[in-house]
């Protein structure tokens, strides 16, 4: 798998530890972090399938983000779900990425195509033209509402959407109902 040839990201970064610090044996963390990532490597393709339309920096993102995960692995809290963490520090390394590069070559793929379609990239001849439609304005929304929205469509619980988003519970229905009368209001323009 491609998680597993990330293994001599781990190893260097391994081998660059503080050694004062107290860690885990090397290949029990190594494991652990391992089958975790495995566990949940789709929610993952899906949020830099989410932002990224390029495969090079896609992957590139799916790296930046494995690497992130790794780096805050000892941090992590075992109070919260393997997933809330995952995609808290995915989010949060993706939006970095999407504002860094935003300057450059905006390259942000259309939102739902890695939620429609699990198997792999969606072909856009498949969908009708009001998924489209919606692709579209997915896509020109900031990147902090895009996350929403990729929580939204996940069906993730409000809580779970505070939680990996680090607001309140009102504060996420807040904004899922403007980003939604935002998508309605899109959708009545479009058929006048």
């Amino acid at each position: 798998m491609i998680f597993y040839s990330r293994l001599r990201i781990i190893d260097k970064l391994s081998a660059n530890a503080n050694l004062n610090e107290p860690i885990m044996p090397s290949t029990d963390k190594t494991d652990v972090f391992l089958q975790v990532i495995e566990a949940h490597k789709n929610m993952i393709y899906k949020i830099a399938n989410t932002y990224c339309k390029d495969p090079e920096d896609r992957m590139d993102l799916v790296q930046e983000i494995i690497l992130k995960l790794w780096q805050s692995f000892d941090s992590y809290n075992s109070a919260f779900k393997y997933s809330t963490w995952i995609y808290r520090v995915a989010l949060n390394t993706t939006i970095s990425h999407y504002r860094k590069n935003k300057t450059r070559n905006r390259k942000t793929a259309y939102f739902p195509e890695s939620i429609i379609s699990m198997a792999g990239p969606a072909d856009n001849t498949q969908m009708d033209q009001n998924t489209v439609q919606l692709n579209r304005f997915i896509d020109e929304l900031k990147p902090l509402d895009k996350a929403l929205v990729l929580l939204y469509l996940e069906e993730k619980t409000q809580k779970e959407i505070a939680d990996i988003m680090g607001i309140t519970e009102t504060n996420v229905s807040t904004k899922i109902a403007r980003i939604k009368n935002i998508l309605k209001q899109k959708f009545s323009q479009i058929k006048h």
